[in-house]
């Protein structure tokens, strides 16, 4: 596969008075799949087509294995891309439109035929893609996008249109794609398929980097000084008892309070100093979307209603910027 990764460095890109993209940055590495998420207009779409060289950035690079699309020879041996999985002759067969791509490349029938049977559509590869459903297009979409056995594969949205089976399908290939050494991006707002699928995570809004780090470092912050549901059968004692130790408890149901500022050991060992009884002690573990939705508060374009009848926008513009 050779050299392998995406290095995307200091990219400015403006649509008329938008700026798609602003100093944005961040690198690809081999053996894992990073997870690209961000509100509408954050500039994903914008960064990805700067990488395969179908946008023009007015600053900055996106170099693959090193080197620029535009001086790739043979560049599907490189990187392998799915942007639209309705990019394809709605008239041509599944294997034949495969076979079109790969001679383009130099790539043989014998390839062709090892990537439909690795994303399953053996059996349909003589039907027309027009009459695929989405989750078909996808898999038609994957097996192009692997038919050059490149080093770099870059998705976006390739969870949609997936049934139950198609999703934990594709979260095995993702993953074994990577532990074969490949660098995998993935762009998708299923915060849930991408926590049991990426290893790291690129957060972006505005058309720049909020955070870049792995997984697990992303849950851990998240979850710091979280919230712990407790169940007591005195409610308001419990609550004193953790207000002098510096805790702050709010009702949250009937019996039930939601703290913060003490962890789950802290609030065991205070109540029970005092003779407090609890049943149930639950600390919150954040999910990959709760710190993805407090990294980008404050970067996402549109937000819900927040009276009868209007939206309330917070940045951008409704026109010319892209996702």
């Amino acid at each position: 596969m050779g050299e392998v990764g995406v290095a995307v460095r200091g990219l400015h890109k403006r649509y008329g008075p938008t700026a798609a993209l602003d100093g944005m940055g961040f690198s690809v590495g081999p053996g894992r799949v990073t997870g690209f998420v961000g509100p509408n207009g954050a500039g994903k779409s914008t960064t990805m087509r700067v990488v395969l060289g179908l946008d023009t950035a007015d600053e900055g690079t996106a170099l693959i294995g090193g080197l620029p699309y535009r001086s790739l020879r043979r560049p599907m041996t490189h990187i392998g891309a799915l942007l639209d999985a309705a990019a394809l002759q709605p008239s041509r067969r599944a294997r034949n439109h495969l076979l079109w791509m790969a001679r383009s490349q130099g790539i043989g029938a014998r390839r062709v035929d090892e990537v439909i049977d690795r994303v399953g559509l053996a059996t349909v590869a003589g039907r027309r893609a027009g009459g695929f459903s989405l989750g078909m297009r996808q898999r038609l979409g994957i097996a192009a996008a692997l038919l050059g056995d490149p080093g770099v594969l870059m998705m976006d949205e390739p969870f949609n249109g997936m049934d139950p089976e198609g999703i934990i399908w594709l979260r095995g290939l993702l993953r074994a794609l990577a532990g074969e050494g490949r660098a995998v991006l993935i762009s998708s707002h299923l915060m849930s398929e991408l926590q049991d699928t990426a290893t790291h995570v690129v957060v972006v809004g505005r058309g720049r980097v909020v955070a870049d780090t792995s997984v697990a470092e992303l849950l851990a912050a998240a979850s710091a000084g979280g919230r712990v549901t407790l169940r007591a059968a005195q409610p308001e004692r419990a609550a004193t008892v953790l207000g002098a130790a510096g805790g702050t408890a709010v009702p949250a149901g009937p019996g039930t309070l939601s703290v913060s500022g003490l962890s789950a050991e802290d609030i065991v060992a205070h109540l029970t100093r005092q003779g407090v009884p609890f049943s149930e002690v639950a600390a919150h573990r954040a999910t990959l979307e709760d710190a993805y939705l407090r990294l980008t508060r404050d970067a996402t374009e549109f937000t819900g209603a927040d009276a009868v009848g209007g939206t309330r926008t917070s940045g951008g513009t409704e026109t010319g910027e892209r996702a």
